[in-house]
């Protein structure tokens, strides 16, 4: 029974020629880079936690906490590209491409949480000084910059994934942070000026956070089914209505069905139903060639049907707005 069901399923989301070459899964879409990043964090991130504790260091344990989360947000990148390889089933039509821009959503809403704390944390320490092992500090933030540069190398060759960007987003915060605690380290070992240490964890906490808010923001928009950020709705609608054939369009949207797969449906008035074949061609070759749309659902209707559609002609002229220029 439960082959039956997989197999009509397999028919019903089959693409035939001229349909969307999008398939709503990432088959070829490789795991080792974010298993690889994830590998080399977490074998450093119970190291540096243990030394920021024991050096008693605010910039190396915020050093810390981010190698830790670090690595439970590669770990979650990790899982959303694996659900994001199933194919789509009698339950989810779309498929799990979603998956990834949840993960990046929540390692955004982690970072924001970490950053809190550290900043919190250092607020205290500027009123109340406390000493720091320079010296250690220094070798193992060290030693975790050297780390962090690997992860970040890694990370940067997958450029497609949004989920991929959030990770390497915590990564360049855990490289800024390593490079913060150097310094804290090598300034208290020389000079005991204990302040740098909270002073140079605010201001890493600072550049972190313009980063961060541009990942909740794009994975956010992607969540809520906002327009791809490329694509100009009104001029997508404005291009439909100047193809050959088209009176007008309404009832258009445009999103992205998974990360960098713009989806468009859509009703479309023509003269008579017999112009269709040629004016959906004509669509599609336009929104495809103009806008990179390959996923393309549109209704066609006569005057009559989309005056039938709207219920009265007030209601579809609100409906069908003005595309077109003046």
């Amino acid at each position: 029974m439960h082959d039956s069901t997989e197999q009509n399923a397999a028919h019903l989301h089959a693409h035939l020629k001229g349909d969307a070459k999008h398939t709503h899964s990432f088959e070829g879409r490789s795991q080792s880079i974010l298993a690889w990043a994830l590998g080399l964090t977490l074998s450093f991130a119970g190291i540096e936690v243990v030394a920021g504790f024991m050096s008693n260091s605010l910039a190396l344990i915020s050093d810390a906490g981010h190698m830790v989360t670090d690595a439970a947000a590669l770990g979650l990148a990790l899982l959303a590209q694996i659900i994001a390889r199933r194919p789509p089933s009698p339950r989810h039509s779309f498929g799990f491409g979603r998956a990834e821009a949840l993960a990046a959503f929540v390692n955004g809403l982690a970072m924001l949480c970490v950053v809190g704390w550290i900043f919190y944390e250092a607020v205290l320490r500027f009123s109340a000084p406390q000493a720091v092992q320079g010296g250690m500090v220094f070798v193992v933030a060290f030693i975790g910059l050297l780390i962090n540069l690997v992860v970040a190398w890694v990370l940067s060759k997958d450029k497609q994934s949004v989920n991929t960007r959030a990770a390497l987003v915590h990564v360049m915060g855990d490289l800024l942070g390593s490079v913060a605690a150097i310094v804290a380290g090598a300034v208290i070992y020389f000079t005991g000026w204990m302040q740098i240490d909270p002073l140079l964890s605010v201001l890493v906490c600072l550049l972190i956070l313009k980063s961060t808010f541009g990942v909740l923001r794009e994975s956010y928009h992607f969540l809520m089914e906002g327009v791809p950020l490329h694509i100009d709705y009104i001029e997508v609608g404005t291009d439909v209505e100047q193809v050959d054939g088209v009176i007008a369009v309404h009832d258009l949207h445009v999103w992205d069905m998974s990360p960098g797969q713009p989806a468009l449906i859509g009703h479309v008035e023509i003269e008579h139903l017999d112009h269709w074949p040629r004016v959906l061609r004509a669509i599609k070759k336009m929104l495809l060639s103009k806008h990179g749309i390959d996923h393309i659902t549109l209704q066609p209707e006569t005057a009559a049907m989309a005056g039938l559609h709207a219920g009265d002609k007030t209601h579809r002229q609100a409906s069908a707005v003005g595309f077109k220029q003046d």
